[in-house]
């Protein structure tokens, strides 16, 4: 079969692989349907590695994808050939100390698609996992929807996890397809006033037109200033998706006293550094977020029930055949992009 791989720094190439069989009663073959192209993708593309993950070449990467069962094991129940899907893309253990905890995205063995030491990714025309990493939906969302589950459930994770009795006010820094996925999850848990950052000033474009109450480029004006003059008693919560350390800076500025800094972006850099005196004084709450937990079932159900459109984040559509011209696009950030969808 064929598989995207990238072979070195910033090098794209498409090679031949075998294509994958069910090894276990509970696998399912999938033929991948579609893949969206993630922050983390980009990272490898241009770095070959996210923090201390470091790719091998030649190496698959991608983990968004929603696919079409093509074969299923012997014990396989819920899942039938021709059935439409949303692949999580994290394998969990269930026996460790993490997942026993409720804890299954920082499991100790966790297999992550395209990941290096874990698992190839879906960038590729067939692949086997675990039938409980595949959950139908059908006709009840697209195969482009299902594939924008991953990312935004992301979203739905992260704005509850910095959600509480008195959040009101949040900034999102960084519009890109994880910060718009906050943004959007954020909206429908309630949040009244949404101000938002981006260094792209058509991403900011993107977030307004979208009902965001403010956005603000941080390289064209003091956007902490900006901000606290317009909300002086300070922010509630800020969800930091931009994974720099000067978003992280803003952040501690624009915060209320007793607020929360939530860390959903990743940073290039192994380490960041916190204004401990405004955090310690202000009494800050910092949560960082590791992909998802226990939210992918939740994303397909509001989604399904039209609680949420996520149909706005995938502004480019390539075929597999393109999918390097689709990197390329992505990774410069051109032609106003927000999410290249790569469709088989």
């Amino acid at each position: 079969m064929k598989a995207l791989a990238l072979t070195a720094v910033k090098k794209l190439e498409f090679i031949e692989v075998p294509t994958p069989k069910i090894e276990k009663d509970t696998d399912v073959l999938l033929k991948t349907a579609c893949v969206g192209i993630c922050g983390s993708d980009i990272h490898y593309y241009e770095e070959g590695k996210v923090g201390t993950q470091v790719a091998i070449f030649p190496y698959i990467i991608g983990h968004e994808c929603s696919a079409i069962v093509a074969q299923v094991g012997k014990a396989v129940k819920d899942v039938k050939v021709g059935d439409k899907v949303v692949v999580e893309p994290a394998v969990w253990c269930s026996e460790c100390d993490q997942c026993k905890m409720g804890r299954e995205n920082t499991c100790r063995k966790i297999q992550f698609l395209g990941t290096p030491g874990q698992g190839d990714g879906c960038l590729c025309e067939y692949m086997v996992m675990p039938e409980e990493n595949c959950m139908v939906i059908n006709d009840r969302l697209t195969l482009i929807q299902a594939a924008l589950i991953e990312p935004f459930t992301i979203g739905l994770y992260s704005a509850r996890q910095g959600w509480g009795p008195y959040t009101e006010k949040i900034a999102i820094l960084g519009s890109g397809p994880i910060g718009l996925s906050c943004m959007t999850a954020a909206r429908m848990l309630g949040a009244k006033k949404i101000y938002m950052t981006d260094k792209i000033n058509s991403r900011c474009a993107f977030a307004k037109a979208r009902g965001v109450d403010w956005t603000g480029n941080p390289d064209e004006g003091d956007i902490v200033k900006q901000i606290n003059e317009l909300e002086p008693l300070g922010i509630d919560v800020v969800y930091e998706c931009a994974g720099q350390q000067s978003t992280i800076d803003e952040a501690l500025g624009i915060l209320r006293p007793g607020g929360k800094l939530v860390l959903v972006g990743i940073p290039r850099d192994n380490r960041i550094s916190i204004s401990i005196d405004q955090a310690r004084r202000k009494e800050i709450t910092i949560v960082n977020i590791r992909r998802q937990n226990r939210t992918t079932k939740d994303s397909i159900e509001v989604l399904t029930e039209g609680k949420v459109n996520v149909d706005f984040l995938a502004t480019h559509k390539f075929p597999f055949a393109d999918s390097i011209k689709a990197f390329e696009l992505a990774a410069g950030y051109k032609d106003g992009v927000i999410k290249a969808m790569i469709e088989f």
